[in-house]
């Protein structure tokens, strides 16, 4: 009789094993190396296009006088040379990592702030009522409102230009984790408790991963937040301790009425956060996509 038994329970044991097996076939995809040329077509040259066809209408804005006056519009050529002067005077990196630094610096502790205030909001219910209104105030309040009040009580130097990085982020990244917790399955909470994943354990291993997807997009709109914040900050808070950053150039060009400088902080900043997005957030984005599945890489 326990022969009987042993059998029965190895042969469904392989019956199991066998539908696992079946289970994983059909998952799995069969993946290879993408082709340089596919590569190239579907990633690398829509952009390049989209960048050639926004210099030749603006070039040809310049070239048929539809917008005749230079302190107007400059040439591409005009912005160019204002760049490529700034490149030999040894001065466009030190722009571009003035901002830079300050940003990342400044985002690094919104979000040692934001992400336990967006945990503790999102768990804790007399909490979430009394800061979950205010937090989605203050994400929709302009960054530059911050920045008058900033200079006021801290003063023309770096921790002011830190306090509106923060008050700009901080409430995007809170409320990303809290929009991602709130999409956490009760069955997860309730297989880590079942499991021992309580406290602190249960939102390290549980709730956190549960809620990477909207915690990325909180962070990803808190980078955005705190780039504009600065951005915001160096034009109107402009010093000469405080350094040449992005802001404080497209400022310089406004007062020279040099549209040649203005237009070469614009492209700085705009090439600066689109840098930022493809070597953080999208890969990152990318990596939560696939360790759920939704996305095969290739």
């Amino acid at each position: 009789m326990a022969s009987t038994d042993s059998t029965a329970v190895a042969k469904d044991g392989n019956d199991l094993a066998g539908l696992e097996a079946g289970l994983d076939a059909l998952e799995t995809r069969q993946t290879s190396r993408t082709p340089f040329r596919q590569t190239f077509t579907q990633k690398i040259l829509p952009p390049v296009l989209a960048v050639a066809l926004v210099l030749a209408v603006w070039q040809a804005l310049v070239s048929f006088k539809v917008v005749d006056d230079p302190t107007k519009l400059p040439a591409p050529s005009a912005v160019w040379d204002v760049v490529q002067t700034a490149w030999l005077q040894g001065e466009l990196l030190g722009y571009i990592w003035t901002s830079v630094s300050r940003g990342l610096l400044g985002f690094l502790f919104a979000l040692v702030i934001g992400t336990p205030l967006g945990l503790i909001v999102a768990r804790v219910k007399f909490i979430r009522a009394a800061l979950g209104p205010i937090l989605s105030g203050l994400q929709s309040l302009p960054s530059v409102a911050w920045v008058p009040p900033a200079v006021i009580w801290l003063g023309l130097n770096n921790s002011m230009m830190y306090a509106v990085i923060l008050l700009g982020a901080v409430p995007s990244i809170a409320n990303g984790l809290v929009s991602g917790v709130d999409q956490v399955p009760p069955l997860f909470l309730r297989a880590g408790r079942t499991l021992g994943a309580t406290g602190l354990k249960g939102t390290w291993h549980i709730v956190l991963p549960a809620a990477l997807p909207g915690y990325v997009a909180g962070l990803k709109q808190g980078w955005a937040f705190s780039w504009r914040s600065l951005m915001a900050a160096e034009i109107i808070a402009s010093f000469p301790d405080l350094g040449v950053g992005l802001g404080q150039l497209l400022e310089n060009g406004r007062n020279a009425s040099d549209m040649a400088m203005v237009f070469e902080a614009i492209l700085l900043i705009l090439i600066v956060g689109i840098a930022i997005d493809l070597l953080i957030f999208s890969p990152l984005e990318r990596w939560v996509l696939r360790s759920r599945g939704l996305l095969v890489k290739n």
